[in-house]
C-alpha cells in the first residue's frame, strides 16, 4: 500500500518499506523480494484459499449449514475473473505482505442483489483519516465509506486501529540479513578463485607498477590455462599462497541463515519446515492450523459477515478443521466410536474414508446405550424376588 509520507526518516511508513520506487533508502530490501518471507506468506494464503466457506444459521437445534445463492457466490464464484481459492489467496497476501496489512474488496450489486466481490490492487487504494476513529477508503481517488467496502485488516496500527500494518516492522532487519547472506553466497560461488589466493610476485618486476602490468602477469601465466590443468609459473618470480577462511562454513553463513529463517517462520506464524528449516512434524502443523490459520480466517469471516449478511441468525465460517492432518486410522476410529452411540451413520463414515455412499443413512446404537433418565429402570437393577 503506497501511503503518502513525508521526507522525515521513519521505519514505520508502509509506502517507504514496500515501494519499488527509487525513493527507498539505499540498502533496504523490500519484503516481497525475499524468497523466505514470500514463501511463508504464500503457504498461509494457499491453505486459507483452499478452505471451504460455510454459510451457517443459528437454529433451535444448533447451527446448520445453508446452501443458497449467497453461499454459492461467496464459496464458489465471488469474482467472475477469478476462482474462489485465487480470490482468497489474493486477499490474504495483501493482508500479510503486499497491502501492508490491508486488503480491500469492492462489492458490486445489481437490482439490489450482490453480484461480485472485486479485490482491489494495493496501488489503487489509499486511506484518509477523519479524526482518530473514522476514515474514508479511496479507490482510484474516489472516496468510499467503510461500510460500503470490505476492508480486511492484519496487525492493527497503534495510532489508527482501523488500518493494518502487516508484517513490515518485524521483518525489516531479517529481510536485510537474508538478502546479504544470499549475496555473499552467490559472490563466493561465482568467484573464479576458489579457494581465494594471493600471488606473491618479485618486487623488481616493473609490471607491478601499473594495473595493466598486473593484468598482463595474470593473463600470461594464469588466464591462458584451461580448467583442471596445472599452473606453470617461474618459481623465482612467483609464490602462490592460499587465504583462509575460505568456506561458507568458516564464515558461519549457513548458521546465520538458519537462525534468520526460523525467526521469519516464528514472526509469520508458520512451521519452520515451510521455509526450509527442520523437518515436518504433525503436532506442529496442527498447532499452526489452530492458531495462525484459524486467526486469519476469523478476521476474514467476521468482516464478510458484518458487511454482507443481513440476517442476525446467519454467519460465515471457514471449515478450518478440514486442513488438519489426521491419519486415516484415527479418523476411522473416532467415527466408529460415534457410530456406536448414534452420532454418525454409515455413509458419513464412508465419506470420510473416501468410499462411495452405500445407502447407510440409519443411525444405530448398541442395545445397552439408553437415555440417562431411564438408567434406573434396567431389569438388572430390579430385585430378584419382584
Amino acid at each position: 500500500m503506497k501511503f503518502p509520507f513525508s521526507k522525515r526518516r521513519s521505519k514505520s511508513q508502509v509506502g517507504l518499506l514496500l515501494s519499488d520506487d527509487p525513493i527507498c533508502l539505499p540498502g533496504y530490501t523490500p519484503l516481497d523480494k525475499v524468497p523466505e518471507i514470500v514463501t511463508a506468506c504464500r503457504r498461509v494464503a494457499s491453505l486459507i484459499g483452499s478452505t471451504t466457506i460455510h454459510l451457517m444459521s443459528n437454529t433451535d437445534h444448533g447451527d446448520e449449514r445453508i446452501v443458497n445463492e449467497l453461499s454459492k457466490l461467496i464459496d464458489i464464484s465471488p469474482c467472475p475473473t477469478m476462482t474462489r481459492p485465487t480470490w482468497m489467496e489474493y486477499i490474504v497476501m495483501d493482508m500479510l505482505l503486499y497491502g501492508g496489512g490491508n486488503a480491500v474488496v469492492l462489492p458490486h450489486t445489481r437490482n439490489g442483489y450482490l453480484e461480485s466481490l472485486e479485490p482491489i490492487a494495493p496501488g489503487r487504494v489509499s486511506f484518509q483519516a477523519i479524526g482518530r476513529s473514522d476514515y474514508k477508503i479511496l479507490i482510484d481517488g474516489i472516496p468510499h465509506a467503510p461500510d460500503d467496502v470490505l476492508h480486511f485488516v492484519y496487525n492493527p496500527d497503534r495510532a489508527y486501529p482501523w488500518k493494518g500494518q502487516g508484517l513490515t516492522t518485524s521483518l525489516e532487519d531479517l529481510a536485510k540479513n537474508l538478502k546479504q547472506a544470499s549475496a555473499t553466497k552467490n559472490a563466493f560461488f561465482s568467484s573464479r578463485w576458489k579457494p581465494s589466493v594471493v600471488i606473491k610476485v618479485d618486487s623488481d618486476n616493473e609490471n607491478l607498477s601499473t594495473p595493466q602490468g598486473r593484468d598482463k602477469i595474470l593473463k600470461d601465466y594464469i588466464d591462458n590455462n584451461e580448467a583442471g590443468k596445472p599452473w606453470l609459473i617461474p618459481a623465482e618470480q612467483m609464490d602462490i599462497v592460499q587465504v583462509k577462511p575460505l568456506s561458507l562454513a568458516d564464515l558461519a553463513i549457513n548458521d546465520s541463515v538458519q537462525i534468520d529463517k526460523k525467526a521469519v517462520a516464528a514472526i509469520v506464524g508458520v512451521p519452520a519446515y515451510m521455509v526450509g528449516v527442520g523437518e515436518y512434524r504433525k503436532d506442529e502443523y496442527n498447532a499452526f492450523v489452530e492458531t495462525t490459520i484459524m486467526t486469519i480466517c476469523k478476521y476474514i469471516a467476521t468482516e464478510l459477515t458484518k458487511k454482507l449478511i443481513l440476517s442476525p441468525k446467519w454467519y460465515l465460517r471457514f471449515n478450518v478443521w478440514s486442513l488438519k492432518d489426521y491419519d486415516l486410522k484415527s479418523v476411522s476410529d473416532v467415527l466408529l466410536a460415534g457410530a456406536d452411540r448414534g452420532f454418525v451413520n454409515g455413509d458419513e463414515w464412508r465419506d470420510r474414508v473416501n468410499l462411495a455412499p452405500a445407502g447407510l443413512k440409519e443411525f444405530k446404537v448398541l442395545e445397552n446405550y439408553i437415555p440417562y433418565d431411564l438408567s434406573g429402570k434396567q431389569k438388572k437393577l430390579t430385585p430378584a424376588d419382584q
